[in-house]
């Protein structure tokens, strides 16, 4: 039987039968590697996300974590979970061998995690946070910081998180108030509150790294003045053991509609419940220069935007496979044509709008998970590409690209949740079928790590202007080179090719016309309509792309992929039309709408 948490034959045609990853072994980092230690990798990955992650999903939601005042208590399952995935090396997938870990092409680790978020996306939670932790402090730290605090989070032994938010500036950075005094010793104090910080507090490990952002006093105001620190929940002794507890203290755990595995707490920095060495405030180590704490955290938020990315697509996948099992085994209904009511029943699968909702499932949920393995090997290609261009052309792509794959999953695999609950017709709102859990996990992504309308803005307001228009003229380079190829297929792909390069070229002249308005208040305010617009145009390339090599290839799974474009092309890219009209328009709708109208 097929799994039900992901498709393994589409993870293979993804990887090897188009973004070609086996061909990453010839580069000296991958040397070690062979596309059998990558399929061995992906066995690996789903052996344990099917018998350690997915048995106690649904034991997480209706079980989840407790604080008594002192201590968090997390399903016993969690830890096991977690152990199985450090022990089998997986924080330290893409790491460098020195470190501990195995060199893997960021590819391929994608998919191997997309197994754990899509069996467990709570527990997936604890080690994918800790992941972009170790890589931040890997990236800006110290050697001894290294030593200190990224070892023992390969090895599992320390988890880590991200601190940014507070309870009065959520996703305005710019109004973090917590501060960090510097003491002279080379550490400083932090003092202040965090919130909504996942993973912020458990006994799942023997210590927890904290990234903090805070300011020290006489910094400039804004996000100008903010710096990173390194705050551990127990300071460590110079033998490497663990030392005293530090202060930061859990004041609470937030209860939230889903993803209910993984904590999510509130923090507070130097209120005295601790005191050590005997003085005020968190022990914080200072991570690079000051006042450029944002700059470092964005490489953790810029990974865990592709990540949250992953784990939208990774259930939208999954609530797909869940809903298509059920389609074919659920009989109930006779064919249309049928008018006699003693003739048997068929399958609801039978039933066009049933086979337009599953394939709706099928074109989102498909079409994401090629676009996040697709911003893997841009990621490999960064770090490994033959030429400083190749690297800085792929780094270029992966900024453009980053608020499409966080927040086009993120809408778009949870229509597919929605999807799969109407396949169930009843019974999928209900908590004995797990379809009604995986919305209620994937409704947190669009908020996490940046809101679609903050993806907007950083779409529209940055990245496609930034160099002189440098990373839209590059994705459009790429897309004229399938455009290309497909004309030169011939046929309904060629057809589809044409539509491809109308709408690319059309999101080109809008944003330029945009940008030539001087309107810029108007502009912004209709970003998350551009920002969806081009979303749209980009997962039209990514399904062309998956057609071109599908094409001519015999059998099912190929026909369900070109038939999956089709429906793309007929159905979902014609709706970027009003879009991008509305944007033209300049309309001023939301922008003059007035707070005491409503």
């Amino acid at each position: 039987m097929s799994s039900l948490i992901l498709s393994r034959r589409d993870l293979d045609f993804l990887l090897f039968e188009w973004l070609g990853v086996d061909e990453l072994t010839k580069r000296e980092r991958f040397a070690e590697h062979s596309r059998d230690t990558f399929e061995d990798i992906l066995d690996l990955a789903e052996l344990i996300a099917t018998n350690d992650f997915a048995p106690h999903n649904k034991k997480n939601d209706s079980n989840e974590p407790t604080f008594d005042g002192t201590t968090v208590t997390t399903n016993p399952e969690v830890a096991a979970a977690v152990k199985k995935f450090s022990e089998a090396g997986f924080i330290g997938s893409t790491m460098d061998e020195e470190v501990g870990g195995m060199q893997l092409p960021s590819s391929v680790a994608f998919a191997a995690f997309a197994w754990f978020a899509a069996a467990n996306v709570g527990s997936a939670g604890y080690p994918m946070l800790t992941m972009g932790n170790a890589n931040l402090i890997i990236s800006h730290g110290t050697e001894e910081q290294i030593d200190t605090f990224v070892r023992p989070m390969v090895e599992g032994r320390y988890f880590g998180t991200m601190c940014l938010s507070e309870p009065q500036a959520g996703s305005s950075l710019a109004d973090v108030a917590t501060r960090a005094e510097e003491v002279g010793d080379g550490t400083y104090r932090l003092f202040g509150n965090k919130m909504w910080i996942s993973g912020g507090d458990h006994e799942l490990t023997e210590n927890i790294v904290h990234l903090v952002l805070a300011r020290i006093p006489g910094s400039p105001a804004g996000v100008k003045g903010l710096s990173l620190f390194i705050v551990p929940k127990y300071l460590i002794n110079e033998d490497g053991s663990r030392g005293e507890r530090n202060d930061v203290a859990l004041a609470g755990l937030n209860h939230k509609m889903g993803q209910r595995g993984i904590t999510n707490t509130l923090l507070n920095f130097g209120e005295g419940i601790y005191s050590p060495g005997g003085q005020a405030g968190a022990v914080g180590y200072l991570v690079g220069e000051p006042n450029r704490g944002l700059a470092y955290m964005f490489h953790m938020m810029n990974e865990a935007r592709i990540a949250v990315g992953m784990g939208a697509t990774s259930l939208g996948y999954t609530g797909y496979l869940h809903a298509l099992q059920y389609a074919k085994e659920r009989p109930q209904g006779r064919p249309v044509l049928e008018k006699d009511p003693n003739s048997p029943q068929i399958p609801i699968i039978e039933h066009a709008d049933v086979r337009r909702m599953l394939l709706a499932q099928k074109a989102y949920a498909e079409g994401a998970m090629a676009l996040t393995l697709y911003c893997g090997r841009l990621v490999d290609e960064q770090h490994t590409g033959a030429t400083e261009e190749d690297r800085r052309n792929a780094e270029l792509l992966l900024d453009l690209l980053t608020p499409i794959v966080k927040s086009w999953p993120s809408q778009w695999c949870l229509e597919a949740n929605s999807l799969a609950i109407q396949v169930h017709g009843g019974y999928g709102y209900t908590r004995e079928y797990n379809v009604e859990q995986f919305y209620r996990d994937n409704r947190l992504n669009p908020i996490h790590e940046g809101t679609h309308g903050i993806q907007g803005l950083d779409l529209l307001g940055r990245k496609v202007i930034m160099q002189d228009g440098a990373a839209l003229k590059l994705f459009m380079a790429r897309v004229q080179d399938t455009v290309d190829r497909g004309l030169a297929q011939g046929g309904e792909v060629a057809d589809w090719a044409g539509q491809l390069s109308a709408a690319i070229n059309d999101i080109a002249v809008l944003t330029a016309e945009l940008w030539g308005s001087g309107q810029f208040d108007v502009v912004l305010a209709n970003a998350s309509a551009y920002l969806e617009a081009f979303g749209h145009i980009v997962l039209a390339w990514i399904w062309l792309e998956q057609a071109e090599a599908a094409a001519g290839n015999p059998g099912d799974f190929y026909q369900g992929k070109l038939q999956a474009a089709r429906y793309f092309f007929a159905t979902e890219l014609p709706k970027t039309g009003p879009q991008i009209a509305l944007l033209r328009s300049l309309d001023r709708t939301s922008l003059d709408m007035q707070a005491n109208w409503f």
